[in-house]
């Protein structure tokens, strides 16, 4: 039997024993499925007549306004919470007291405050003309404080001699940060980031509690405005529907993420070292 770094393979009798307990968690997810299937079909929630409305252009129309009013929410809140972090960031690193206590409070503050609270203290204080700000406010202030910490722990995470060495050339601490620091901290911190945009994607949902007409808010007044089928609301068909949407949404943008990264890894790798030159030991001259 063959042994590994950290564990001995396993033997025959655990290979059928892990087989069993694979084959086991496999058939209970297929119960625990089939089990929800029956009580969606039992309760009415697969008659055609719930689904029907989805095939007309209205509907579409209905659909595709909240998934871009979503997809533009999203797009200012992850710009703005992106410089906000950055911004921080640098306070928190910064060599003077007081700044970097500043932006450690408010760092701590806006990651304590419940997102759901900040947003609806927004709207009714500031924006009740105008729901989209409280929602993008309310997600930079909440995902910048995050990413802040991710850009802080990323930083601190290069080897300190590399700082010092540029240092040592005579460039400044500005300098430093952005042009040896940062570059080298990005590559190890950008799947931390890819997954909290990820979240800023999906909290962008929280907007239909101020009545703002993103994706979810569409889908809630769909389901509710929808006349029953046999007594039945059509709640269920907007679950399914619109979390398949939010769901492509976000495996879209991790997926770009592992693009990138992969594109980071390629250029990290650089091109092959040059063929040695060699010399003519006879003329002194390259052959």
């Amino acid at each position: 039997m063959s042994a590994s770094v950290l564990y001995d393979a396993p033997g025959p009798k655990a290979r059928i024993r892990n087989r069993i307990y694979g084959a086991a968690s496999v058939l209970a997810i297929v119960g625990l499925l089939a089990f929800v299937l029956y009580r969606l079909d039992d309760t009415g929630q697969f008659q055609a007549g719930l689904w029907e409305a989805y095939e007309y252009t209205d509907t579409q129309h209905r659909i595709l306004d909240g998934l871009l009013t979503t997809l533009k929410t999203f797009a200012i809140a992850a710009l703005l919470s992106l410089a906000l972090g950055a911004l921080l960031a640098t306070g928190r690193l910064s060599d003077h007291r007081p700044v970097r206590w500043a932006a450690t409070v408010v760092v701590e503050f806006f990651r304590a405050m419940p997102l759901l609270i900040m947003i609806f203290l927004l709207y009714a204080a500031f924006f009740t003309n105008d729901p989209m700000w409280a929602l993008v406010i309310g997600l930079t202030l909440y995902n910048g404080s995050v990413q802040a910490e991710v850009f802080r722990s990323g930083i601190n995470a290069v080897a300190k001699g590399q700082g010092e060495a540029a240092q040592a050339l005579g460039l400044r601490k500005t300098q430093v940060m952005a042009y040896v620091l940062v570059p080298q901290a990005v590559r190890s911190m950008l799947p931390s980031i890819i997954s909290q945009l990820v979240v800023t994607l999906k909290d962008t949902a929280l907007g239909f509690i101020i009545l703002y007409e993103e994706l979810l808010f569409v889908g809630k007044e769909f389901a509710s405005q929808t006349e029953p089928v046999n007594g039945v609301y059509a709640f269920i068909p907007m679950v399914i529907v619109f979390g398949s949407i939010y769901i492509l949404l976000c495996m879209a943008l991790s997926g770009t993420a592992t693009w990138v990264e992969r594109r980071t890894k390629r250029s990290r790798k650089g091109a092959p070292p040059a063929p040695p030159v060699t010399l003519d030991l006879g003329t002194g001259t390259n052959p």
